[in-house]
């Protein structure tokens, strides 16, 4: 965890949400009033987010003690107590909406992942995840990712050169866009690895003659095509498929032997886990 990352997102998300006070709580509860709540799970799926919980409740109360009974990365079932948290109820409320917003949203990418890495299984190939995140979340989503099985991708823009579609159209051809990334990262003295997005096997030629890529994207491939694509590429670039991949479809194109398959899914239309944090009287 990137404590520092973190807790800039934790102070800038309570400002949103406190503004100048928590009027309910300030009005309702009295201020030397102490108490316990408890992280209850009302779904079924894999737990994500105890890490950044225990950071939030930090940074509300230092004071406010967490006593943790199942860690990220674990099975949950409905009616399970993740953890308690002790001492100034209006700082457990204070942080309650947060926790509950981001674990409910890591959990559900978590469990997703999960899913999909388990039909993986006995395969080779991994599951990645992609750039389409909710915007100021994207670090949170991909540490998601993880925590279920799944492998990142690049972060964001800058750590990864990925010649899609357009930027081959935009280049004047494959060739030619190649040569401007390899060009550009001896100019700039930069290493980052740069994979190149492929539509059909003629344009995997290109690239095979081209060379000079580490990774090559064989997007939205049917199945007979991908697997000819990977006999071509015969282990001299990592291969990822993308496009058109689904729960149901997944697996059989793991089975046409590609590294890694990227999912937006995981990220960008998951259903979150359903938890709550009940005061235990």
């Amino acid at each position: 965890m990137d404590k520092q990352l973190i807790h800039q997102f934790i102070k800038d998300t309570l400002a949103e949400d406190v503004g100048d006070g928590d009027h309910t709580s300030l009005s309702t509860i009295p201020a030397e009033a102490t108490g316990k709540a408890k992280l209850l799970v009302k779904d079924d799926g894999i737990l994500a987010g105890v890490e950044l919980a225990a950071e939030i409740f930090y940074i509300v109360d230092p004071n406010l003690k967490l006593t943790v009974f199942i860690n990220d990365g674990a099975a949950v079932k409905y009616g399970d107590v993740a953890f308690e948290v002790e001492g100034s109820s209006r700082n457990i409320l204070t942080a309650e909406r947060l926790v509950l917003n981001c674990m409910q949203r890591m959990s559900g990418i978590a469990t997703k992942t999960r899913q999909i890495v388990d039909l993986l299984k006995d395969t080779d190939t991994k599951v990645l995840d992609t750039r389409k995140t909710t915007p100021g979340l994207r670090y949170l989503e991909k540490w998601a990712v993880r925590i279920g099985g799944g492998v990142n991708h690049r972060f964001g823009l800058y750590d990864m050169i990925l010649i899609k579609d357009n930027h081959v159209d935009y280049a004047g051809g494959i060739r030619q866009a190649i040569e401007n990334a390899n060009q550009y990262l001896k100019g700039s003295n930069k290493e980052l690895a740069i994979e190149i997005e492929v539509r059909n096997i003629d344009e995997l030629e290109q690239v095979m003659q081209t060379g000079n890529v580490n990774r090559i994207l064989l997007d939205n491939f049917k199945f007979d095509d991908l697997r000819e694509a990977v006999k071509i590429v015969n282990g001299r670039y990592i291969t990822e498929a993308s496009g058109g991949i689904t729960i149901d479809n997944i697996r059989e194109y793991a089975e046409c032997g590609v590294d890694y398959i990227s999912v937006g899914a995981l990220t960008h239309s998951v259903k979150s886990l359903d938890l709550s944090l009940k005061a235990v009287k």
